[in-house]
């Protein structure tokens, strides 16, 4: 098998370094970060091209670690950008990242590109450099169209135009779940053999479990004064589900009043006092509506290096969303020793184990999540089995095993070119 050296990883639309909680941060940020940290530990140079959007950023970072560099470009000027707004300044960005390596005189071995623009360069650097690349897209356009859309029938964007490209341009296509293998090749007609299933990893040195007794004092430390903790940590937006979870706590309080008032929600994510956000002010004026603002917090946007204490202080943390392609914050969440409450869709179908590492709901059924909760609540010997054997499960996506697995597909991939050649 041929050794692969140098990696370039492609994340046009944002920054692996860029504050969690935003609205163009997430899972993806988290698994470009630590699959590159982890890379760079075993030898291997890594280059990650990103945008510029702010002027706060320097055109080199190096603090994810050894042997990775963090490289931002300028492409449509150094401001924020939406992704579709960004599309356009694709051929800029790419210039500049060919020029980046011709006067380094830098040469990679692989492109691994994320998210659809990303895929796009790849291609492009394909096209002139002759190197193969590998492509994760994290989210697809269809699978959220048909979300989105319900009753609604969408004619194939930009996007998705874009994306059935790349899934035929791509030397492979790394999938998360079976489930999105059988939507890259069902909606995007990708070949069987292009596509390769690893799923994301856990920093199981950053995440892992806490003893029961000391949860408690975890809560106090943070300020949360009640018995039970359900922890919501992502991106505030409707596919999050997370107006279920107000509904199933008002049921709460019809069905089990005592149970509510030692229970308080806190969401982690987004900006609490930022005006303009719809969401935010949506799910906001719910918890009054609801008469939950005693147990309901809005703790904003965290650092990805804050949040194993909050998974330590939770009794459970709350998935109900409308699609997931993985859905990572239940693996830190699990890793973390936590039950997991999640919709049975997308990765968070395969991920949590129902009735073994936590429950799976049905999409938007606050009834179902709330008896849920009850069962859950109900029970410290069974939140504690679930807990062990979430830890238990978590601990075979160590970065370690992801990393070793998406080594071998590099390199096999660079071996068979090689034997091409020959």
């Amino acid at each position: 098998m041929t050794t692969l050296k140098r990696l370039a990883i492609l994340s046009v639309h944002t920054s692996p370094l860029a504050p969690m909680g935003g609205k163009k941060t997430g899972g993806m940020n988290v698994y470009i970060r630590d699959l590159a940290q982890e890379l760079g530990r075993q030898g291997i140079e890594v280059d990650v091209f990103t945008r510029r959007s702010s002027p706060d950023e320097p055109e080199i970072d190096y603090r994810i670690g050894y042997n990775v560099r963090v490289i931002y470009l300028t492409a449509g000027g150094v401001r924020a950008l939406s992704p579709d707004d960004i599309f356009p300044y694709l051929p800029e960005f790419t210039a500049k990242l060919m020029a980046f390596a011709t006067l380094r005189n830098v040469q990679y071995d692989i492109v691994y590109s994320h998210y659809w623009l990303s895929g796009w360069v790849a291609q492009k650097l394909k096209e002139a450099w002759g190197v193969p690349f590998v492509q994760m897209f994290h989210t697809l356009g269809q699978m959220k169209q048909r979300i989105i859309s319900a009753d609604t029938l969408f004619l194939p964007d930009q996007r998705v135009h874009t994306e059935m490209d790349i899934a035929q341009w791509a030397d492979r296509v790394v999938a998360a779940t079976p489930a999105e293998h059988a939507q890259l090749m069902w909606l995007y007609r990708a070949k069987r053999r292009k596509i390769e299933i690893v799923p994301p990893g856990v920093d199981v040195q950053r995440f892992k479990p806490v003893v029961s007794r000391t949860k408690a004092n975890i809560r106090a430390r943070l300020g949360f004064d009640k018995r039970h903790l359900l922890l919501f940590v992502g991106r505030i937006e409707p596919l999050k589900g997370i107006d279920t979870i107000l509904q199933a706590m008002a049921l709460l309080r019809e069905n089990a009043p005592g149970m509510l008032q030692e229970t308080q929600f806190a969401l982690v994510g987004g900006d609490p006092r930022a005006k303009g956000d719809p969401e935010m002010e949506r799910i906001q004026q719910m918890v009054v509506d609801f008469d939950l603002s005693e147990n309901v917090t809005f703790l904003g946007a965290k650092d990805q290096s804050q949040l194993p204490e909050y998974y330590n202080a939770s009794t459970a943390v709350i998935m109900p969303s409308d699609y997931e392609s993985f859905g990572m914050v239940a693996l830190e969440a699990m890793a973390s020793g936590v039950p997991v409450i999640a919709s049975a869709v997308g990765g968070l179908a395969f991920l949590v184990r129902d009735g073994e590492t936590g429950y799976h709901v049905p999409v938007r059924e606050p009834k179902a999540l709330a008896a849920r909760i009850c069962c859950l609540l109900d029970s410290e010997e069974r939140r504690e089995h679930m807990g062990r054997m979430a830890s238990h499960v978590a601990n075979d996506y160590a970065w370690s095993n992801i990393a070793a697995r998406l080594i071998d597909i590099f390199g096999n991939i660079l071996s068979s070119r090689t034997k091409q050649v020959v």
